[in-house]
């Protein structure tokens, strides 16, 4: 059987088990091990947990169960809402400023726990309520929280990152901050979109204004006093990423001494210290990191298989053979993944795609980490888009109030404006490409 009618079986093999409603884990590793029993060796079939292993035994991928039990230490902890609480005060006298808080709130949370679904869930319990009583119309709130939570899986440390630095092969401690930019700049594209439409949105600011005088005016001490319970959670954030661009250590070091000073500083600031107040953390932690390792091992015994049956490079070869153009090529990618995402979480897209396209764009001579943010901002779309769209569910169950039609029109704004930081980032590289070339030109 020629090695396209095996690649033609294995994807639509791909497509009815996913369609199945089979969990993704289950599915990947059925359609794997079904095609390691007809089409491989049979001794090939006692070495799948070996296989399984060492595909996995990346030092790197150590960081990702320590990086969530950093969020998880925030995010269940009052971490969260004090430090949305803090950049409401500072920023409520804005015009649309309520708005712009819970965007700055996401950046800065997404940054600390690096999940875009904890992201929305931790900062939308408080911003969407807030939001909804000062006269954001539903579609509005709710779109602000959801694309806000998308940052998770572009400002470091991000768990979709680490996995494509180990997909491609790359610098994990470049792509970090390779994020950085196209990060700030949807930070400002999206508070710049919550600032018009809230301006043009006549009838919330007449709901809103009366609301906002009847509130006592926060003197300066009042909202200074509000800083100390952040500072440190800042801190800690800024001292994990001078940990790891500085050289002093590595990323699972960095991933490790982060949860540390997180559980230390919840311990200190808010009490959080006893095993009834520690145990949702750590049940947290193990039960979104299993999930996502299991996803993980499972989407790299599909790549395995599928680069044993030849599958990805023939695959590459004939994509390579089409000779299209490289921005053609970029394109094609790019529309494919979006296709992805509407049927795949990152991590999945990734595994299985990183075979098929990157010799490709390695072979038209592009940057691949400077690709890993277009894909990664690309499949930020995929969180907020149907029909998987998981950060929607996540603000349908903050808001059950809100028919689901309406946070998905709420989202479909700050999609365009996903797909305007795309373009900028094609056509000026250095958004992405400036700092890591800055700071890590000679490692």
């Amino acid at each position: 059987m020629s090695v396209s009618v095996v690649g033609a079986l294995y994807g639509a093999a791909t497509l009815v088990v996913m369609f199945s409603g089979i969990p993704i884990a289950f599915a990947l590793g059925a359609v794997a091990v079904t095609f390691m029993y007809f089409f491989m060796p049979g001794a090939a079939l006692d070495t799948v947990t070996q296989n399984v292993y060492e595909e996995m035994s990346s030092i790197t991928l150590l960081s990702i169960p320590l990086f969530i039990l950093k969020g998880a230490a925030i995010g269940k902890s009052r971490a969260g809402a004090d430090l949305y609480s803090a950049i409401h005060a500072w920023m409520r006298k804005i015009p649309g400023g309520l708005g712009i808080a819970n965007v700055f709130a996401c950046a800065l949370f997404a940054a600390m726990a690096g999940s875009s679904p904890a992201t929305a869930s931790a900062i939308g319990s408080a911003g969407i309520p807030e939001m909804r009583a000062r006269g954001y119309s539903p579609r509005l709130a709710t779109g602000i929280i959801a694309a806000g939570g998308t940052l998770g899986i572009l400002l470091p440390p991000s768990i979709t990152m680490i996995l494509f630095a180990v997909a491609s092969e790359q610098s994990l401690g470049r792509l970090f901050l390779a994020g950085v930019g196209p990060g700030l700049l949807l930070v400002v594209l999206f508070s710049a979109y919550t600032a018009f439409r809230f301006q043009r949105d006549r009838a919330a600011r007449r709901l809103a204004e009366p609301a906002l005088e009847e509130e006592p005016e926060l003197t300066l001490r009042e909202k200074t006093r509000m800083l100390p319970k952040v500072v440190p959670f800042v801190l800690l954030l800024i001292g994990v990423m001078v940990a790891l661009y500085g050289g002093y250590a590595t990323p699972s070091e960095t991933a490790g001494l982060g949860a540390i000073l997180a559980l230390s500083l919840i311990a200190i600031i808010y009490r959080v210290w006893r095993p009834r107040d520690v145990k949702p953390i750590l049940t947290g932690t193990l039960r979104e990191s299993t999930m996502l390792l299991f996803i993980i091992g499972m989407s790299l015994l599909y790549s395995y298989v599928m680069s044993y049956l030849r599958i990805s490079q023939s695959a590459a070869e004939w994509i390579v053979a089409m000779h299209l153009s490289r921005w053609l090529l970029l394109a094609a990618i790019l529309v494919f993944v979006v296709v992805l995402g509407f049927f795949l979480p990152p991590v999945s897209i990734i595994l299985m795609t990183a075979p098929i396209i990157l010799p490709p764009l390695r072979a038209a001579g592009f940057d691949l980490v400077w690709f890993g943010v277009v894909m990664t901002v690309v499949m930020e779309m995929g969180l907020i888009h149907p029909p998987v769209g998981l950060n929607i569910f996540v603000i349908k169950n903050v808001a059950p109030d809100i028919p689901l039609g309406e946070v998905v029109w709420g989202v479909v704004p700050f999609v365009g404006l996903m797909v305007v930081a795309v373009v900028l980032v094609c056509v000026f590289p250095g958004i992405a490409t400036a700092l890591p070339d800055a700071l890590m030109a000679s490692r």
